[in-house]
């Protein structure tokens, strides 16, 4: 048995919000660059170009990469082998999160309730994922989400007999949809399978996949390839100004469903694709 103390989890949730939002994770800048060098459009290659040169300044000048330093999403893999002390877990994270955004005086984009809108001036509270896995070590996500993209995020219930190509056609009409306003090039996080809730879940955590890595199931492998290819095909572009390159990746993760359903989620974000993850 291996004891954590909670505060661990406060300070290293607050660093990861503050390194979140000030750099670019290391495969983002790598698919970025590559993205500059492979755009066949001369505009599209200006606003990738620019796109890094921002990138670049934030880093320098500690200025967060994206003015919207959204709503804090943090998935925590917690071994069955782990105790912590020192107070609530959940208070813990939300306290990190509090920490992070108004000492690192990101942006405060929380509203307490969705219809009453009073903003809750410290990002609080987070949306948190937990799951429960062997071992005695504690993983953690923290992945910012803005709403530009996250509003162009989609959930259909398809039909089994819809197959592979209403697979496709979902996640193709979903880009299609969000057009400029996901802030392209994105990433397109892809859920299938599950339930209506657990396939949006899928989707959310494969956009913390490493951007440029596939699936170890064959044929998602192909999927994700073919859905890349599809989607820089559309033309919309950097910016949505028309090029080659709509999307960084596609990743696609998948579960066991039901006999009568075919559920695709279809989880769209902008082209920094905020997340960082620390084993604790």
């Amino acid at each position: 048995m291996r004891t954590v103390d909670v505060s661990v989890i406060t300070d290293n949730i607050k660093e990861m919000c503050i390194e979140a939002n000030h750099y670019l994770s290391k495969d983002m800048d790598k698919a970025m660059k590559d993205a500059a060098g492979a755009e066949e459009s001369p505009l599209g290659r200006q606003i990738l170009e620019q796109l890094q040169e921002n990138l670049k300044i934030a880093a320098g000048d500690m200025i967060p990469i994206c003015q919207d330093t959204g709503m804090a999403v943090v998935f925590i893999e917690a071994g069955q082998d782990v105790h912590f002390v020192g107070g609530s877990l959940e208070d813990a994270v939300n306290e990190g999160v509090r920490k992070g955004y108004t000492e690192g005086f990101l942006r405060k984009s929380v509203v307490g309730d969705p219809v009453i809108r009073e903003n809750t001036k410290e990002n609080t509270p987070a949306v948190i994922h937990y799951r429960i896995v062997p071992g005695e070590n504690v993983t953690v996500k923290v992945a910012p989400k803005g709403f530009g993209s996250e509003n162009m995020s989609r959930v259909f219930m398809l039909k089994p007999a819809d197959g592979l190509d209403g697979v496709k056609h979902a996640v193709l009409t979903a880009v299609k949809d969000a057009g400029p306003n996901a802030c392209p090039p994105m990433v397109v996080g892809v859920g299938i399978g599950g339930t209506f809730e657990k396939c949006a879940l899928l989707s959310k955590e494969a956009l913390t996949r490493e951007a440029g890595s596939h699936s170890e199931i064959p044929w998602v492998h192909e999927l994700e390839e073919e859905l890349l290819k599809r989607i820089n095909g559309l033309g919309i572009g950097p910016g949505g100004l028309g090029g080659t390159t709509t999307a960084l990746a596609v990743n696609v993760n998948t579960y066991p469903t039901h006999i009568a359903g075919l559920p695709v989620a279809v989880n769209i974000c902008c082209h920094v694709n905020r997340h960082v993850i620390r084993e604790i």
